[in-house]
């Protein structure tokens, strides 16, 4: 399978790119007036303590106070972990309160962006991502191995440099996939990087106020070179010079083998739409995807959960009905871990597959899901099917997903996704006038309304109008107002 990283750097915006066999996969953005948060570590004061929720706000110089639950508290203050390395840490919680007090200075890390109208979600158990290595100052002599090392040869290997290189220092590690066949001497720079890292962070913090970004994350650019550029690359395609000189010194120092797959794009053509990614961002937005059987699914995202339906559509068969149904629910599984990939989708996913009446055919496809989730390097969990048909999965979620980040609620539904029909409202136009036209004594009632609310008035609702004005012996004057909402109208009486 051929992989490529494209990069478009604008003055105000990165946009960073994976394409799989030249398919959009992941998509990540970062604009230059709202840079994310994720990673970041910030010296915070707390503010208000909740022992009925086990949780405290701390305040970390934004608009929303952020959020700690009582299993992202350290004892000592002085270090974070990720979500990814929880499995490394076993301790009995001890009650919040017991822990913090209103007004107490706090070393945090934000370990999820602010999503909608939550402020971010941060834990003093911090962790730092090297290239091979993932740093635990809070968990000393702590080892994890990343779950995609499969072969137990490689991964004693691993733990025996770990161990090695880290002797007599107090903290934990992750090994990352991308350590699986490194030397000794490229774990060990990498760990020297992040103990070098770990040290400015405690001095930085010594002597700055309250609140105070202690540690910036890297800029997207460096960390898609930190996270997504491995071997497996073929290619890492930049637009813009600046940046390409900058990733070229990195690699220099850091990576020089993957220097060969560096290049520098220089055709007039945007690189986004060379690449055809444009029309694959636009497509990500559709609410319905259409799969190549005829078949489609609906994904339906809300502040809590996201649904995805699995419909047959077009897609007839050839054989039976449950083989129909079977086909296009392995296809749907395809698509919806795409989709999901390619949306940043996290949090709880409502999966409702067509019903399955074999349980052989829903292993199946249950079979198919864990397969292909296996790709996607942000850790879910999922469900069996349920006899509904429904499968429940969680997956993490640390930015807002593509939706979120490209889109502004509408404000013509305010969110909703539907208005009001024309019907409705001009049957509540009815209602509204007659309970105006009894205040009023032979008066003229003037109507303002959207244009297309006064041409089915003016004629298909036409007699509901003329029965107002006979009902109560009043004029109504229609007005109409193209700056009005569809669902928007006024009501006055004219002397």
């Amino acid at each position: 399978m051929s992989s490529d990283i494209i990069v478009n750097a604008a003055q105000y915006e990165t946009r960073v790119a994976l394409l799989e066999n030249n398919q959009l996969v992941e998509l990540h953005i970062e604009r230059n007036y709202n840079l994310g948060m994720a990673g970041n570590i910030y010296k915070g004061q707390v503010v208000r303590v909740l022992p009925g929720m086990q949780a405290a706000f701390v305040d970390i110089g934004m608009e929303r106070a952020a959020f700690l639950y009582v299993r992202d508290v350290h004892e000592d203050f002085d270090e974070l972990r990720m979500e990814d390395a929880r499995d490394v840490f076993h301790k009995d919680e001890v009650p919040i309160q017991d822990m913090l007090r209103e007004g107490q200075e706090v070393l945090v890390q934000v370990s999820k962006e602010p999503i909608g109208l939550k402020g971010a979600q941060v834990t003093s158990h911090i962790s730092l991502p090297g290239r091979y290595l993932v740093m635990l100052p809070t968990a000393p002599n702590r080892i994890g191995i990343s779950r995609r090392i499969e072969n137990e040869k490689k991964r004693l290997r691993l733990r025996k440099i770990v161990e090695k290189i880290s002797s007599g220092i107090s903290a934990g590690y992750i090994i990352r996939t991308a350590s699986e066949d490194r030397k000794e001497r490229d774990l060990q720079t990498d760990q020297e990087y992040l103990l070098t890292t770990w040290n400015e962070i405690q001095n930085r913090k010594a002597n700055a106020p309250v609140p105070f970004l202690v540690h910036r994350e890297l800029p997207l650019v460096m960390r898609a070179v930190r996270d997504l550029f491995t071997d497996d690359i073929d290619r890492f395609i930049i637009d813009n010079k600046v940046v390409y000189d900058d990733v070229q010194k990195f690699l220099d120092r850091i990576l020089p083998q993957l220097k060969p797959a560096l290049q520098l794009y220089e055709n007039d053509d945007p690189i986004f739409e060379y690449y055809g990614i444009e029309l694959e961002i636009n497509k990500a937005l559709d609410r319905k995807v259409w799969l190549k059987s005829g078949g489609y699914i609906v994904i339906d995202q809300t502040e809590a959960l996201t649904t995805i339906d699995v419909n047959t559509g077009r897609f007839v068969g050839k054989r039976n009905f449950e083989e129909t149904i079977l086909k296009t629910n392995i296809e749907a599984v395809r698509e919806i871990v795409y989709q999901i990939r390619l949306r940043n989708i996290g949090g709880l996913i409502i999966i409702d597959f067509i019903d399955m009446e074999s349980r052989e055919n829903q292993e199946k496809v249950f079979a198919a899901l864990e397969k292909t989730l296996r790709a996607d390097k942000t850790k879910s969990t999922i469900l069996k099917i349920s006899e509904l048909g429904l499968v429940e999965m969680t997956r993490k979620r640390v930015r807002e997903n593509l939706t979120r980040t490209l889109c502004e609620s509408c404000p013509y539904c305010e969110g909703r996704g539907f208005i009001k029909s024309k019907t409705s409202i001009c049957y509540e136009i009815f209602r509204e006038l007659g309970k105006e036209a009894r205040k009023q004594d032979g008066r003229e009632i003037v109507l303002y309304v959207h244009p297309e609310i006064a041409e089915l008035l003016y004629d298909a609702e036409r007699e509901g109008i003329e029965q107002i004005e006979k009902q109560h012996g009043i004029k109504v004057v229609i007005e109409s107002d193209s700056n009005f909402h569809q669902e928007q109208y006024e009501i006055n009486a004219r002397n």
